[in-house]
């Protein structure tokens, strides 16, 4: 599957559990806040598109998707990339 099509499915995906995405540029990686109540996940609409779907894989894998429908793809994206995170040691686990 092309990257753009697997953000489309991270974009619908945030929308189904009420999370939003907000891409903005600047000196920054990406990650997720917390605004006015609310799980805000960032990202750097400067950074190529493989670094703007691991930080979503990353926050997803945060999040308990039990029970939610994921298209098959996205959650093997999510699986792989978002755990690979922790296990190179770039984020911590929660």
């Amino acid at each position: 599957m092309k990257q753009k099509q697997l953000l489309e499915h991270f974009v619908s995906l945030a929308k189904k559990l009420g999370l939003r995405i907000v891409q903005g540029k600047g000196d920054f990686y990406g990650g997720s806040c917390i605004l006015k109540q609310d799980k805000v996940i960032v990202l750097n609409k400067l950074k190529p598109i493989e670094q703007r779907l691991r930080v979503l894989a990353r926050e997803f894998a945060d999040i308990d998707l039990t029970g939610v429908y994921i298209v098959p793809v996205l959650r093997e994206y999510i699986n792989e990339k978002g755990l690979d995170l922790f296990e190179m040691g770039q984020v911590e686990k929660p």
